[in-house]
């Protein structure tokens, strides 16, 4: 795959688990009774961008990569929207730089994707 020797050498990885890492840290701020609720919630959807690149990559640079790329775009989106709603009820003061970071991850999942999908298309002419 190129200069990238795994999944650890990817930017957008180590970004996510930097991301994973700050949801922790706010959620534990969160209340109690949250526990099982939008707290477990909010912290799978955060593990689950990384896990997901990470688990793409060990299937290979193809067509497998791209849907755990989609997979974990698509819990970026609930990682979205659940901070929004964790800020909306007061769990979250300062959502400005959480969000900011989603949406740095999702351009570089977005530019993967189609750097990927431009390796294939190569390869298979």
């Amino acid at each position: 795959m190129g200069e990238f020797k795994s999944y650890k050498d990817l930017i957008v990885w180590q970004k996510s688990m930097f991301l994973a890492k700050e949801i922790y840290g706010v959620t534990k701020g969160f209340p109690s009774e949250e526990k099982f609720g939008l707290t477990s919630q909010i912290q799978r959807a955060a593990v689950s961008v990384p896990a997901n690149i990470a688990e793409g990559w060990g299937r290979g640079y193809n067509q497998n990569f791209i849907h755990f790329l989609n997979i974990a775009s698509g819990s970026l989106a609930e990682l979205e929207t659940l901070t929004i709603l964790s800020k909306d009820l007061g769990f979250i003061k300062k959502s400005t730089e959480l969000l900011n970071l989603c949406s740095e991850i999702g351009r570089m999942l977005f530019s993967l994707k189609k750097n990927i999908k431009s390796k294939i298309e190569m390869t298979s002419h």
